[in-house]
């Protein structure tokens, strides 16, 4: 999307409105090709794994008791994770992305949907071809519905008809858009255990970056952010979510997209000023090797049921 739609990324293209679509419609193409691929020929020597890593935010309806708002948090997930993962564990993509995309686009008059649609026989190779998911997470938004007025100007942000909210008393210690809320985490692995048939899940992104530069190496902040996503995971593995295996991002301060090295998500704080690039443990990292040395939290008191 942002490689595509708004040419924020890398290769900076603005396709507004179908450039996203197509470029994931490859990408999952060629997903299932590598799985097939491997299956066929190094699979029953090698016994590995191949899956796919999606990132994803959660949507929670600002009012639960009002279905349209509801709805709207079902498209803001089905926009974002089930927009590839759908295909991949369901054969196709979400029911309500196809209406929106293509209601929208038949409004525009265009004789078919900007959002691509797959044969049958894609649809079957495509299913089934991942070993396990892999999920990157950070936030959460409230969601509600807001009708976008007929555009001339095509765009996936306004194709799926919501507006996102956030709490003002939620933690926010990083970037702008990245605020600490533990609990969606616990909600969309949940999610994903009833629309994908509980696959076996690694989280394979989860952390937080800081506004200024930790000078003391005092990141109370990320170690609070750290101990109530992962206790919400411990939470969903109650829950009888499939979770295997979880990593930090990230274990160095490193490049973020446009970012640069401006947005710090290490453990490990970086003097990028210095040639030689030192590199200094903050007070997380202490805190995130005793999680690892115990499997577990160190003191069970830390947290809550």
């Amino acid at each position: 999307e942002k490689g595509y739609e708004t040419g924020e990324h890398a290769p900076g293209l603005k396709l507004g409105g179908c450039g996203a679509y197509k470029a994931a419609h490859h990408i999952i193409k060629t997903h299932a090709k590598v799985w097939h691929s491997y299956n066929a020929t190094w699979r029953s020597e090698q016994q590995g794994m191949v899956g796919i890593s999606l990132t994803s935010a959660w949507g929670e309806p600002v009012d639960p008791h009002n279905q349209t708002d509801r709805d709207a948090a079902e498209r803001y997930i089905q926009f974002h994770l089930g927009w590839f993962a759908n295909p991949i564990y369901r054969g196709d993509y979400p029911e309500v992305m196809k209406n929106y995309v293509g209601r929208k686009s038949a409004q525009q008059g265009l004789g078919t949907s900007r959002l691509p649609t797959f044969s049958v026989q894609e649809k079957a190779y495509i299913k089934g071809t991942s070993d396990f998911l892999g999920i990157g997470h950070f936030t959460t938004r409230y969601v509600l519905q807001k009708s976008f007025p007929f555009l001339q100007v095509s765009s996936y942000h306004t194709d799926y008809d919501l507006a996102e909210l956030v709490d003002p008393k939620w933690p926010a210690p990083g970037p702008k858009w990245l605020y600490s809320v533990p609990w969606g985490f616990r909600r969309l692995l949940n999610f994903i255990k009833t629309q994908y048939g509980n696959p076996l899940i690694y989280v394979t992104e989860n952390g937080v970056a800081e506004k200024a530069q930790c000078t003391q190496l005092c990141d109370e902040w990320r170690i609070e952010y750290l101990r109530g996503y992962i206790n919400e995971i411990l939470k969903a593995l109650n829950d009888g979510v499939n979770v295997k295996g979880y990593t930090a991002w990230s274990l160095l301060d490193k490049f973020e997209w446009n970012e640069g090295f401006s947005e710090r998500f290490g453990f490990y704080h970086i003097d990028f000023k210095n040639k030689n690039k030192p590199r200094y443990p903050k007070a997380s990292a202490d805190y995130y090797k005793k999680i690892i040395s115990a499997n577990g939290f160190p003191n069970p008191r830390e947290v809550t049921s």
